[in-house]
């Protein structure tokens, strides 16, 4: 007999689930912090192994079309949770704008349908998160080494790295606190790999013995775009800071002590100190006594410094999926439960010379997206349609058996990545809103398509850009006025229109 669960929510919606109890999928839902595509060897790039991630590859589908609505993180969380552009569930920057977890989100849908729900991690919300029965949180970007978690409300240090801290408390979720006889739905989220990129022991020697080349376009001048990015304030070698991002505890220029230095002295215990200046403390002197003496070469150095660190810390995340799927194969879970990976938007690895996120420019449009369900999704499949983190609440929804409620603004993927025929959409739309703090990155809007997108920057300036990505895949020069592509110019601006009209947007 199906179990049929009525409850409000939100906005007086009547919701049902009309799936069995014991059939319904769990959800997992793991969410890395600025984890590039590129830096996930499933998407071929060869900057790296992650064979646990991969495995979700394999064994389930990979998306190589997948992208945010906003490319930044807690914007990108708010959408995730509530299946809603920024303009609607409030959450359009980190800084300033404020998110009402009252609100309705999926989890607490699937909570008042019977499921057991927690948040482990890193969510970057404030507030008090709404419809988890257990969470176990960090408090804002949280820290690296020895940081504090707010277990149920309550703050406490725990000793240790961020990345497998984070994994301990999912599994003992998962074994020993929730309630075995219901389905459930975690977030797993862990803050790697975010700046300032500080890696666990075991890997801080990793890549000692490469040297990683800059992309091809890491010397970029800007000249085929506009203001905005020659205006950013995110270029690896021009911004990093020597403390915060290259692990110097005195500035090798002025010999100050660094932001970096005082951390050291205030979050490391005595082991951990030793470790770190075992690992950075010789590379940091010889180039004391090798300076660069070309700006070429030192912004090399710096870009060396930093892919070796985020990749670091990424193998950490890698330990923990590998950790989480091999307690759901001991434990007979891995049929029943659908396990996502993916990141709260994309990033640069030294693409235009830069790290951040935030442009509309595809490294930080797209974002990794793997899943797992072995009941409905073929091993090894690859999905070429666009698909947008509006879309994770309607889907994980309509797997539960749950009506979607009208005012989400996704679609579910469930029959996409069941390989049946669908009709799906044809471009997406972006809205990016915070300025000028912390990387001067201007507010604009845009849409893409398959082949073209058409962005625009509207704070400070009013500059159209339009990109062939086909003969363009890069985005190194703008053909907005190309008379070439006036037809096609024409088509994506009614395009944008329509969909600021669906989603609500009255941004022109």
């Amino acid at each position: 007999m199906k179990k049929n669960v009525l409850f409000t929510a939100g906005m007086g919606l009547l919701m049902a689930s009309t799936v069995p109890a014991q059939q319904r999928p769990n959800i997992i839902f793991i969410m890395s912090d600025d984890h590039a595509y590129q830096a996930i060897s499933a998407y071929g790039h060869g900057l790296n192994e992650t064979p646990n991630i991969d495995r979700l590859a394999k064994e389930g589908v990979i998306f190589q079309r997948a992208f945010v609505t906003n490319s930044i993180s807690a914007p990108s969380r708010a959408v995730m949770l509530t299946g809603k552009f920024n303009h609607l569930n409030g959450k359009t920057d980190n800084q300033d704008s404020k998110f009402d977890w009252n609100q309705q989100n999926f989890v607490r849908i699937l909570q008042q349908n019977g499921y057991q729900t927690a948040m482990i991690g890193k969510i970057h919300i404030p507030g008090t998160p709404q419809g988890f029965d257990y969470t176990n949180i960090l408090p804002g970007q949280g820290q690296y080494y020895n940081p504090v978690f707010i277990e149920n409300g309550v703050r406490k240090v725990f000793p240790g790295y961020v990345t497998t801290l984070t994994t301990q408390f999912a599994l003992d979720w998962l074994d020993k606190k929730r309630d075995k006889s219901k389905p459930f739905c975690m977030l797993y989220h862990q803050k790697a790999p975010h700046r300032p990129w500080q890696p666990e022991a075991k890997y801080l020697n990793l890549y000692d013995d490469k040297t990683f080349n800059v992309p091809d376009n890491f010397f970029d001048d800007y000249a085929g775009r506009g203001t905005a990015a020659k205006h950013q304030k995110m270029e690896i070698g021009r911004d990093m800071e020597w403390g915060h991002d290259m692990k110097f505890e005195n500035d090798p220029y002025t010999n100050a002590l660094t932001s970096h230095g005082k951390e050291l002295n205030s979050r490391f215990d005595d082991k951990q100190r030793a470790a770190w200046r075992a690992a950075y403390d010789s590379e940091n002197n010889n180039f004391m006594l090798n300076k660069p003496e070309n700006k070429e070469d030192l912004f090399k150095w710096k870009f060396n410094r930093y892919i070796k660190d985020y990749l670091r810390c990424i193998q950490s995340v890698d330990d923990g999926v590998g950790e989480l799927l091999d307690y759901l194969k001991a434990n007979g879970l891995e049929e029943n439960t659908i396990i996502v990976y993916t990141s709260d938007q994309g990033f640069y690895l030294g693409e235009h010379g830069w790290f951040d996120k935030r442009f509309m420019y595809e490294e930080s449009l797209r974002t990794p997206l793997l899943i797992r369900y072995p009941k409905e999704i073929q091993a090894g499949m690859v999905c070429n349609q666009m698909i947008q983190n509006i879309d994770f609440a309607p889907t994980f929804l309509d797997y539960a058996g749950i009506k979607i409620p009208k005012d989400i603004q996704g679609e579910s993927f469930r029959n996409v990545v069941a390989g049946k025929k669908t009709k799906w959409r044809d471009a997406i739309y972006y809205h990016y809103y915070e300025y000028p703090q912390p990387h001067s990155v201007l507010p604009h809007y845009g849409v893409r398509t398959e082949r073209y997108k058409l962005i625009h920057f509207y704070d400070k300036v009013d500059e159209w850009e339009l990109y062939d990505l086909e003969t363009d895949p890069r985005e190194m020069k703008s053909v907005y006025d190309d008379p070439a592509y006036a037809k096609i110019r024409s088509q994506l601006h009614k395009k944008l229109k329509t969909l600021q009209k669906k989603y609500q947007d009255t941004q022109h």
